[in-house]
């Protein structure tokens, strides 16, 4: 698959690097470190890279910068419901939660012993709904001290298993520190790989393959999968396929 930025087309690689955002490139819910940004541009320049992340278009250009989002073959807003080549709009998918799951999210909210709330805990984005029992307006501070919570009582894990037993239709799946993404069953980040050809060799980045990770379903279907912590680690790995030609 080839991009089409403003009349110029890249190389076409079989090689394909695929990067989730959040915890991969950048801090969640941050900007890109600036030196980093440098030289991942430059190897969004000479590689077939795609990013597939949660986030909108406009949180993804505030956290890379609109550069690096525009030097990518193909960007997949909203885990691929939301499709973006440069400034074109190729495709959008449009969801509403239905009642009776929000309902019962609501519920998750009013009862989770995490008391801090800083509002917006249902952002709606094309084809999925983010929920989060601190919200989306949380500092980073804030967000730091749900994860350590979450990260001791497992509880996005729990409602999102338990979500998925009460809406079998519905897929929820963790994502970042704070969040839980929702969207109709078969609209995760896998979707995405119909866009790639049999012969291509696609790596993907991602911070979270587990099984509860909203980078789990992805994970599943491309040929090689590289789990980080931080972007650190993101860079360490490409830095070692530079190096064995694996990426120019």
């Amino acid at each position: 698959m080839v991009c089409t930025l403003k009349g110029k087309r890249k190389l076409e690689r079989k090689n394909k690097f695929i990067f989730d955002v959040d915890g991969t490139l950048t801090p969640s819910r941050q900007a890109i470190d600036k030196k980093f940004a440098v030289w991942f541009k430059s190897f969004c320049q000479s590689n077939d890279v795609y990013l597939v992340t949660g986030s909108d278009r406009p949180k993804t250009i505030e956290q890379i910068g609109e550069t690096i989002y525009n030097s990518c073959n193909r960007v997949y807003n909203c885990n691929g419901n939301d499709v973006w080549e440069k400034d074109i709009n190729v495709k959008t998918n449009e969801w509403v939660l239905p009642e009776d799951a929000h309902e019962w999210l609501s519920i998750q909210l009013t009862e989770s012993p995490f008391k801090i709330r800083t509002g917006l805990h249902f952002e709606h984005r094309p084809g999925m709904v983010n929920f989060s029992i601190v919200g989306r307006n949380a500092n980073p501070e804030e967000r730091k001290e749900y994860f350590r919570f979450d990260t001791l009582h497992n509880e996005r894990n729990l409602i999102a298993s338990t979500f998925n037993e009460l809406f079998p239709d519905i897929k929820a799946t963790v994502g970042g520190e704070t969040g839980i993404d929702i969207s109709p069953v078969g609209t995760d980040k896998a979707q995405i790989i119909t866009d790639f050809k049999p012969e291509d060799n696609t790596y993907f980045f991602g911070d979270r393959m587990d099984e509860a990770g909203n980078d789990y379903p992805l994970a599943q279907v491309v040929n090689h999968t590289r789990a980080v912590k931080s972007w650190h680690q993101t860079k360490e790995y490409l830095e070692i396929f530079k190096e064995s030609g694996i990426a120019e």
